[in-house]
């Protein structure tokens, strides 16, 4: 069981955060934590990240781990789930964050590009998921990472990860409306621009993206970690289905 005595909104609670070692999701592990959560987190590559992301988890007093996996793959999909179970002997937050991203004409967009981003953004969410629910107790929560592009497409060259995107929203809302009965809630945050690694606010093409948010800038990881928490917290007991966009006013 957790062993987190903090008085954090989220104190004795135990999160899965996939795609957890950085960018939104090393954000989420760490604001869950400092919430009081326990929480495991899944990486691919980069096992350093991934231990200095527990490392600054332990600092927030809150209970650690690390679990090397490919969410499209469903034995992994399961084990995750499997393994953090073992180590804290529960799981209440399921905050499915691992993505991949992929641009350009769909012409020109290869059967590889379509199979790994469908893999990882559609197919992973929907296992990890699968191998969470039979644990999730009443108050349980999933929280799916999906984009303002699922819904608003500015310019060209974003159908794939569009699609991808909007197939969250799918399983989002249609997984609210069959967990509801047992008081799980399920919602997703949709982030605008967010300055990570992958999408750089000094990058090529930052600027056009910043201005067409009403705020005129990139958001932060720790922004969007704000929303998850949300979400998690008690204060989000009867949101359910919903997609809650971060993103600046993207899509005003």
């Amino acid at each position: 069981m957790s062993t987190v005595t903090g008085k954090g909104t989220l104190a004795g609670k135990v999160a899965l955060v996939t795609g957890g070692s950085r960018g939104i999701g090393a954000a989420v592990a760490l604001r869950l934590a400092e919430e009081g959560a326990d929480v495991a987190l899944t990486y691919v590559s980069a096992p350093e990240r991934a231990t200095d992301v527990v490392a600054r988890v332990k600092a927030a007093g809150a209970r650690a781990h690390a679990i090397r996996a490919d969410v499209g793959d469903a034995t992994a999909a399961q084990a995750m789930v499997e393994e953090t179970v073992a180590e804290f002997g529960r799981l209440d937050i399921l905050v499915n964050n691992a993505g991949v991203g992929a641009g350009g004409p769909i012409d020109e967009t290869s059967v590889q590009d379509i199979g790994q981003v469908l893999r990882v953004n559609v197919r992973g969410p929907y296992l990890v998921a699968r191998a969470a629910v039979p644990h999730l107790p009443e108050g349980g929560r999933i929280i799916n990472v999906a984009s303002c592009v699922s819904t608003h497409v500015p310019f060209p060259g974003m159908t794939l990860y569009a699609t991808s995107k909007a197939a969250v929203t799918g399983l989002t809302k249609s997984l609210a409306r069959e967990l509801g009965g047992r008081g799980i809630t399920v919602n997703e945050v949709a982030p605008g621009p967010v300055d990570t690694e992958l999408n750089p606010a000094d990058g090529e093409g930052a600027d056009a993206q910043a201005s067409l948010t009403a705020l005129g800038r990139y958001g932060t990881p720790e922004e969007i970690a704000d929303s998850v928490a949300h979400l998690a917290g008690d204060a989000g007991r009867y949101i359910s289905g919903a997609s809650l966009a971060v993103d600046g006013g993207f899509t005003a």
